[in-house]
């Protein structure tokens, strides 16, 4: 190929047009790298019209949220010299781009259509530069001293000394380093590719290309044909020959190709590309220098904002870096590991031209290896940048007006906390109209729109003025408790005089309750947290949206009595659970409410949060031999059929193998039919029947529904033990009149069982002396640690009433 290329200079036009053709219509072999020189490619290609300034939207409008990223069918990955430089700037880091490269043939093996704007070849080619100068002067230094032993075997009376060479490398241009790079590089893209099978092509292009309409025609031909045959163009600016940047040429709407950021933005916006991927040494943008207190990182960025942004200076072994000024921005000092200006105004050309554009760190070994990925799939990596602003704050926002409001909601009177919780049981009593009417509206998108919700979660979906009324009551009960729920002193010890220690209870902080299509959920948790003293924020099922809205403003309608509205919120923007599960450093505790998946997912997600909640709800009852058969029909139809969708409603019946085929099993077994419950045979149980119902598919099955397992053993023991077995630790029963206590509990945790208002609190320490140090208890020291404990009764006098 590359005789191929030297020979083009030398044939006329037609024969150029002619060998392009060939070249571009030849099949290829797998992972075969071929290099196309842009400047001799012609009308053989098929034209597409280029747009030198991007007016409105070139190729429609860049996407809105980042859960649409996942729609991105063209994408442009720009590989910034960090990424794929070593930190010695000698040389590529060799474990960090293969990572990307699986990443982005995985991506191309799904359908995409991937291209590359790649640095390297300066690092690259320094460490080959540097190479060839130490071999060198190896070499010639050897010859040296031999040539100085032949002289001492001649002279061995005269003293020689060696002449000393510089060892030390000379300072190496950049554009030399870049023509020695550039071969090796494309060959290590062609190795790593060809390990996927995928197929790459070399594509060196300067700013002339794109001054020069031809050549502009040339290039976007070249590369639309390259995506149809499946083979990911690896694109870098001509550092060996690359002139000078024009001066204010960005300043007629057109982006100068001044550095790879710039080429990957015009890159983008010309092929008209759905996402461009920035990865570089920098997590995003932040509205201040990094590592200070108060610096923010910027999740989504909107032009819009006239916020201050700290820009960084050129990249260690790049050529990019500060060139330019824009008045929008507020400049601030540069400062390591922050995005220079270039790529910020090249992310915002490029989002004006309508491709979407993320900048993210894509040398944090922890994500490298899915960073890309985990872009595409819409996941919170790096800063994304929309022209869309949601109406709302965004869900930092929110859990900092949570926290705020909070503290102050800690620091009420218990009766004020009362108050709050039994006027949200009222609203719900007198607005219930409203209420019911959201409800219908979900009831009947999720009905009418195909949703295909199984009949449980419909129930849980639904509420009616009889669930309402449940509600209001059990938040009243919840009003009473709040009474001495926070700063209730739970021990005191005197650890020496005047020295006393208590232990009382205080908020968790900020609590995540992530619930699916349950809305009587919201105000239950509201309640309990505003009990308990916690900021709350919700994110609840999609399906109750209109219901949780509305259950939402009663809330705060409720909160705002005492002036502390914000100290729940309801996330309604579209984020994902895992991205909220990755706020460890805003939310305190994840509770979740739902499947046994979502439990599952939620405590995969969570990285540094404790997730409080379990993971199913396969709950028992056990009928021994010897209990009252009243009792045993009024707890079997209770516990699956009074509420069959609860997480603590009956899954599987064990029956004492002693009741088989007595008056008691029939009336059992009629009640259930009489309440439509479907009885699935556990294998024990089938083999004693010649017709048996269905046989259980397994014993750790939460039917949610009017449906159960039916099964038998021999004794009490061999029902705890099934219970150990195959259950989830979360609401057993066994109904018997002999009175042996059995206790059944696997948690490790202080919350067990259905958490209320005792399990939503932790505690503290306070200590209260009189002006003691540690020395006063030392071996010199004049007071000594007593231990004694003390009665909790009332607070010591002078003891303040606030928490």
């Amino acid at each position: 190929m590359l005789l191929q290329r030297l020979t083009l200079r030398s044939r006329s036009p037609l024969d150029i047009h002619r060998h392009v053709c060939r070249v571009l219509s030849r099949p290829l072999t797998q992972g075969k790298q071929r290099h196309i020189d842009t400047q001799h490619t012609s009308h053989c290609e098929r034209y597409i019209s280029f747009y030198t300034v991007p007016n409105g939207r070139a190729h429609g409008s860049s996407f809105a949220h980042r859960s649409e990223l996942r729609q991105a069918k063209r994408i442009v990955v720009k590989l910034g010299s960090a990424v794929v430089t070593r930190g010695d700037e000698c040389g590529l880091a060799l474990g960090r781009l293969a990572s990307i490269v699986e990443q982005v043939a995985m991506l191309q093996n799904q359908g995409r259509e991937m291209m590359i704007v790649t640095s390297g070849a300066v690092a690259f080619g320094k460490q080959r530069l540097r190479h060839e100068i130490l071999l060198s002067q190896s070499v010639r230094q050897a010859l040296h001293s031999g040539h100085n032993q032949l002289k001492d075997m001649q002279m061995d009376t005269v003293l020689v000394t060696p002449v000393q060479y510089d060892t030390s490398l000379p300072v190496l241009e950049a554009r030399a380093c870049a023509a020695a790079g550039q071969s090796g590089l494309m060959a290590l893209y062609e190795a790593m590719f060809t390990q996927y099978s995928t197929c790459t092509a070399q594509v060196l292009v300067t700013n002339l290309d794109f001054h020069d309409d031809e050549k502009r025609q040339n290039l976007n031909s070249t590369l639309q044909e390259l995506l149809r045959m499946n083979i990911v163009p690896i694109i870098n600016t001509n550092d060996a020959v690359v002139p000078p940047p024009e001066p204010n040429s960005d300043l007629q709407g057109v982006i100068s190709i001044k550095d790879n950021d710039s080429l990957a933005a015009r890159l983008a916006v010309e092929m008209k590309a759905d996402l461009l991927i920035a990865l570089s040494d920098v997590e995003g943008l932040y509205n201040s220098p990094p590592g200070t207190d108060d610096a923010k990182f910027i999740d989504i960025f909107y032009p819009g904002d006239q916020q201050s942004i700290t820009y960084g200076t050129k990249s260690r072994v790049g050529l990019g870096g500060m060139e330019a000024k824009l008045p929008v921005f507020n400049m601030r000092p540069k400062k390591k590991n922050c995005p220079s200006f270039c790529k910020v105004k090249a992310a915002l050309w490029a989002l004006q031209g309508g491709t979407s554009v993320v900048i993210a760190n894509g040398t944090h070994p922890k994500v490298t290896g899915h960073v890309i990925t985990d872009i595409v799939e819409g996941k919170k990596v790096g800063t994304f940048f929309s022209e869309i602003k949601p109406a709302g704050p965004t869900v930092e926002q929110q859990t900092e007006m949570a926290r705020k409001s909070g503290r102050s909601l800690s620091s009420l009177h218990p009766d004020q906390r009362s108050e709050i919780i039994c006027q949200l049981a009222e609203l719900l009593t007198e607005r219930k109209e409203e209420i019911l009417a959201a409800n219908k509206l979900d009831m009947d998108l999720a009905v009418n729109a195909g949703s295909h919700l199984p009949p449980a979660m419909l129930k849980r979906l639904s509420l009616s003025p009889a669930k309402l009324n449940s509600l209001a009551i059990g938040l009243r009960q919840i009003a009473v408790a709040a009474q001495d729920s926070v700063g209730r002193v739970l021990r005191r010890t005197r650890v020496a005089h005047n020295l006393e220690l208590e232990q009382i209870t205080v908020p968790i902080g900020v609590l995540l309750v992530i619930f699916e299509a349950r809305p009587d959920c919201l105000p239950q948790v509201s309640a309990l947290a505003i009990a308990s003293g916690n900021a709350l924020l919700l994110k609840g099922g999609k399906e109750a949206a209109n219901t949780n809205r509305i259950l939402h403003q009663l809330t705060q309608e409720a909160l705002s009595m005492h002036g502390v509205k914000e100290a729940v919120q309801l996330v309604s923007t579209r984020e994902e659970v895992e991205d909220l599960c990755r706020l460890d450093k805003m939310i305190d505790l994840i509770i979740p409410r739902g499947s046994s998946q979502l439990v599952r997912d939620i405590q995969r997600a969570a990285k540094g949060i404790p997730v409080l909640g379990h993971s199913e709800g396969i709950c028992h009852v056990y009928v021994d031999s010897e209990a009252s058969v009243d009792k045993v029909i009024k707890i079997v139809r209770d516990s699956k059929c009074d509420y069959p969708a609860a997480c603590n409603a009956m899954e599987t019946l064990l029956i004492h193998r002693n009741i088989l085929r007595t008056p008691l099993f029939d009336q059992i077994i009629d009640m259930l039919r009489t309440e439509r419950v479907r009885i699935h045979a556990g294998p024990r149980f089938a083999s004693y029947l010649t017709f048996s119902p269905s046989e259980a598919k397994s014993l750790r099955t939460e039917y949610g529904d009017l449906e159960c397992c039916m099964e038998v053993v021999d004794s009490m023991e061999e029902a705890v033990d099934h219970i150990h077995k195959y259950g989830s630790s979360h609401t057993d029963v066994i109904i018997t009149e002999n009175g042996a206590e059995v206790g059944i509990s696997t948690a490790r945790i202080h919350a067990r069982g259905p958490v209320g208002l005792e399990g939503l609190l932790t505690t503290k320490w306070v200590l209260r002396g009189d002006g003691h140090t540690a020395a006063d208890f030392s071996e010199h020291g004049t007071l000594e640690y007593l231990h004694e404990n003390l009665p909790v009764g009332q607070p010591l006098a002078g003891q303040r009433d606030s928490n």
